[in-house]
C-alpha cells in the first residue's frame, strides 16, 4: 500500500488528478476553521455533501447549519489553528484523513478562555467535481482554561456540546501497543 492509501493511479492523468485532489482536500480543513472563526455558516456547510448526516436523525446542510449555529453560539470567539493533515485515497473520488487542530474558545458565560488539542477524523468525497466533507468525527486530547496546565482528558466531556472520544485511546493501535508492552512482546 502506498503512503497515500490503497488506491494507486494507473496513468499520468490519474496521478495528476490525485495531486490536484490532495491540494483541494487540504483546503477543506483550513476553510472549515476560517468559516467557524468568522461565523460564516453558509460557507461552512457548503464544505459538506448536500445530504450530510447530522446526528442520528437529520440530514442536509440546513440541519447542519442549525446545529453549528447552536454549538458556535456557546463561545463568543474561536480560533482554530490547523496542523498536520494526513490523507489516504480509497479510490479516485473517495478519501479519508486525520487533521490535527489547536483550538481556543472564549466562554463569556464562565469568564474563561479555553484552549485545547483535538483531531478530526474525516471522510471526503468528490461530488460534481468538488471535494467535500462526507463526515467529520471529533476526538480530543484536552480542553482547559488557558491559565491551567492540561492533563490527560482534562475538560473532555465536561458539558461540551460536541460529543468526542478521548485521545489517544481513540486510536485502534493505542490499545494494541499497550497490550503488547504489558505482555512483554
Amino acid at each position: 500500500m502506498s503512503r497515500l492509501g490503497p488506491w494507486k493511479p494507473a496513468s499520468l492523468e490519474e496521478r495528476m488528478d490525485r495531486m490536484e485532489s490532495l491540494a483541494a482536500i487540504r483546503q477543506l480543513p483550513a476553510r472549515y476553521g476560517l468559516a467557524l472563526d468568522s461565523r460564516d455558516m453558509k460557507a461552512l456547510v457548503a464544505l459538506f455533501t448536500p445530504d450530510v448526516r447530522v446526528g442520528r436523525d437529520e440530514r442536509g446542510r440546513d440541519a447542519l447549519e442549525r446545529w453549528f449555529r447552536r454549538v458556535m453560539s456557546e463561545s463568543r470567539t474561536s480560533i482554530h489553528f490547523i496542523g498536520n493533515h494526513v490523507i489516504d485515497f480509497d479510490d479516485a473520488d473517495h478519501a479519508h484523513g486525520i487533521v490535527y487542530c489547536h483550538d481556543e474558545l472564549e466562554r463569556p458565560g464562565s469568564g474563561h478562555w479555553e484552549w485545547g488539542k483535538l483531531q478530526y477524523w474525516d471522510s471526503y468525497v468528490r461530488m460534481d467535481g468538488e471535494w467535500c466533507f462526507e463526515r467529520r468525527r471529533f476526538h480530543r486530547w484536552y480542553i482547559v482554561d488557558a491559565l491551567e496546565r492540561p492533563a490527560h482528558g482534562a475538560g473532555v466531556g465536561d458539558g461540551d456540546a460536541l460529543t468526542t472520544t478521548q485521545l489517544p485511546e481513540a486510536f485502534p493501535s493505542w490499545g494494541e501497543f499497550w497490550r503488547r508492552v504489558e505482555a512483554g512482546a
